[in-house]
């Protein structure tokens, strides 16, 4: 390993030792502009957080309109930087068509074909890794215009400097980075599946609107559900706020929540403290946000202090997993009320009606959902890994 200087990076693959060199992106690729009149084309536009999308499904419809024969016919291989700037990527992002052998795309997008000096999979990558973000920001006269790109001409864009190294060392990164991605994309197809599947159960094992019998059960059970209300079955403690000169980022004081920017995947992380205690939910208490957004659920593994944004309930993981439907189904946004926040209040949450099997059956069907839980909390940890991988070796793979 090389430290980050002289134009080398921090980490290369086995057998490349020459340093990378400085040239101008207008030298390494080529200007891809007009089309030849076809319009029957896949018509596509640029998400920084997806890549690549067709308009219908962006948009819901071809917004291209009588523009189409403006468009740029790009084939597989070739890059559009669109340098509309957003939170993802304030200086615009570059993306290869990969996917498909021709499309048809917005003209004021700057697109390029790389010669033999370049590879498009590298480039792509390089502009992921934000160094020619530096490059980028100097061009930029003024702010955003009123369609939010950025005052980036094509011009401009091929005349920054970019750091590269021979093309066969660019492509071993290109790939390497491809093959990382497609790994990415896998585990977010795997936790996407078992969150649908979850949603899927979560209508099929409970009882629809107004029914004592579910869809779908475990073997052995036949009885009727009960219609209750919540206050009938469970603890409710309403969360009311601390002093603020209470207060800390002191990890020895109480953890204080206080709404959803305390709630990550269904478990409460610390942020704030309090020397203060006011309302108390216990270890392993549910925790319920009462202010927009209402309803979002959580598990505390610590005793905290309730803010009046959120409420706690004594229940058991049949009952989590029943205000996890309620949320899903809409069932607060039809009771909260307020004219800034939409909010909840504790007759709502007491008086709101559920349906219950008996005790032996809410645990299998507790259990069926914690260990479906556990498999969607498994995959998202490896995505999160992955990610963070990718995030590393953006940072130290290029220059």
């Amino acid at each position: 390993m090389s430290e980050k200087n002289n134009n080398v990076p921090a980490i290369r693959f086995a057998g490349f030792t020459d340093a990378w060199e400085r040239r101008k992106l207008g030298d390494v690729v080529k200007d891809v502009s007009g089309n030849d009149g076809r319009t029957d084309l896949p018509i596509l536009t640029i998400s920084a957080s997806l890549g690549w999308l067709e308009q219908k499904e962006r948009f819901s419809q071809v917004i291209a309109g009588n523009q189409l024969q403006n468009y740029t016919l790009l084939r597989k291989g070739e890059l559009s930087y669109n340098h509309g700037n957003s939170k993802l990527a304030k200086y615009g992002v570059v993306i290869e068509l990969k996917d498909l052998n021709e499309a048809l795309v917005p003209k004021v997008y700057h697109s390029i074909k790389c010669s033999k000096y370049a590879n498009p999979t590298f480039l792509e990558y390089l502009f992921w890794s934000k160094i020619p973000d530096g490059e980028l920001g100097k061009l930029i006269s003024s702010s955003a215009r009123m369609d939010g790109l950025l005052n980036i001409s094509k011009q401009a864009f091929l005349g920054i400097n970019i750091t590269i190294p021979s093309v066969i060392e660019q492509t071993q990164i290109g790939n390497f980075f491809k093959q990382l991605d497609d790994t990415i994309a896998n585990h977010q197809r795997e936790l996407e599946k078992y969150k649908n599947l979850k949603t899927s159960y979560l209508e099929k094992m409970f009882p629809k609107e107004n029914k004592a019998f579910p869809e779908l059960r475990f073997p052995n059970f036949t009885d009727a559900w009960e219609r209750c209300k919540l206050r009938e079955v469970v603890e409710i403690t309403m969360g009311q706020s601390p002093n603020s000169e209470n207060y800390t980022n002191d990890p020895k004081d109480y953890i204080l929540v206080q709404g959803n920017a305390d709630i990550i995947n269904g478990a409460v992380f610390p942020r704030v403290w309090t020397k203060q205690i006011t309302k108390l939910a216990k270890k392993h208490d549910l925790i319920l946000t009462v202010r927009a957004p209402v309803g979002d659920i959580a598990k505390t593994s610590y005793d905290v202090v309730l803010g009046r944004g959120v409420a706690s309930l004594k229940g058991n993981e049949f009952i989590y997993q029943t205000l996890i439907r309620m949320k899903l189904r809409g069932f607060w946004d039809v009771l909260s009320t307020g004219s800034t926040f939409d909010s909840i209040n504790s007759n709502d949450i007491k008086n709101a009606v559920i349906s219950l099997p008996s005790l032996s059956e809410q645990t299998q069907i507790g259990n069926f959902f914690k260990q479906l839980d556990d498999t969607i909390a498994n995959h998202q940890r490896e995505l999160e890994k992955y990610q963070k991988i990718k995030l590393a070796y953006l940072e130290k793979m290029f220059v």
